[in-house]
């Protein structure tokens, strides 16, 4: 078979499995009363469904998210180094920099600072 053919028949069991579950969810549902409120360990929550968090907080979420993503770029970087030699050590020396950069940013301006 041809990868061309595997790509195709992929593509339509996606948009297959994708149309199962939007119709599935098109299906209409009972309209019961305790459907609409919140509901936790077998009572009523007292407390609203959304609850909001201090802004502090996306700082800390932001900060996870560029370190996370700093290994999902150092991972296909390792598999290539030895390939690639001196220029991709110091194209990944510059981009742990610019992270640490942030880092000592964020130290400076009382970003990690607990209140």
């Amino acid at each position: 078979m041809s990868s061309g053919f595997i790509l195709f028949l992929m593509l339509m069991a996606t948009l297959g499995l994708a149309g199962c579950l939007w119709g599935a969810g098109r299906r209409s549902t009972l309209d019961e009363p305790g459907k609409t409120v919140p509901f936790q360990s077998g009572r009523l929550d007292p407390d609203p469904a959304w609850g909001r968090y201090h802004v502090r907080y996306y700082g800390f979420a932001l900060l996870f998210l560029a370190f996370d993503m700093e290994m999902a770029y150092m991972y296909p970087w390792a598999v290539v180094y030895r390939e690639l030699g001196v220029p991709a050590l110091l194209d990944m020396g510059v981009f742990l920099l610019i992270l640490f950069l942030g880092l000592l940013y964020t130290l400076s301006q009382g970003g990690l600072r607990r209140q």
